[in-house]
């Protein structure tokens, strides 16, 4: 059950490399909210949860351990290779928010992956993440802003990440093209027959 297959680890590669793509796209979608940042600046975190998808998506398709971690870390270091705007904190990130996620399912001992499993590895990519950047982009903010960021960051972790990542993992699987994966076993076609 532990041991990654070679279908597991290319899988996991594969949705770390698609997710590097996706990150790309979404910092320019984070840029948009920018003008609300004016007026609201915790509002910043209210877009976040789509940053730890990849690590959510392969710990629910392939259940291994570090599939989380391996994911959001591949996604991170490529994102940035490939000129994200965030640099080198963008790999800080990835190893936080995969940590948070595989911390969520190491408290079941990888052996429940449900959707309240799937929102609080969310929560916990967030909150990790809320630390380094609270720390590291913004110091200068006062305790009252930097709670308003913790609460867009859960927020958005839970549902961003936890819910939506949950939902696409169910429909992947819904189609077959999971049937090599537990996921499919588990929300496949042929497991509703």
């Amino acid at each position: 059950m532990m041991a990654f297959r070679t279908v597991d680890l290319v899988l996991t590669v594969a949705i770390g490399v698609v997710f590097a793509f996706v990150f790309l796209a979404w910092g320019q979608v984070y840029t948009l909210v920018t003008p609300l940042q004016l007026v609201l600046p915790p509002s910043v975190g209210m877009l976040a949860g789509v940053w730890f998808l990849p690590a959510l998506v392969a710990v629910l398709i392939v259940r291994r351990p570090g599939a989380a971690l391996l994911a959001e870390l591949i996604a991170a270091v490529l994102e940035m290779a490939l000129g994200g705007q965030w640099g080198v904190g963008t790999v800080v990130s990835g190893v936080l928010q995969g940590g948070g996620v595989e911390l969520a399912f190491l408290l079941t001992a990888y052996r429940r992956f449900t959707l309240p499993f799937a929102m609080l590895g969310g929560v916990l990519a967030a909150a990790l993440e809320w630390i380094y950047e609270r720390f590291s982009y913004y110091p200068e903010w006062s305790w009252a802003s930097a709670w308003g960021l913790l609460a867009f960051f859960v927020v958005s972790g839970a549902v961003l990440c936890g819910v939506l990542g949950w939902f696409l993992v169910r429909a992947l699987a819904s189609t077959g093209a999971l049937g090599a994966f537990p996921a499919g076993r588990q929300w496949g076609r042929r497991s509703r027959a």
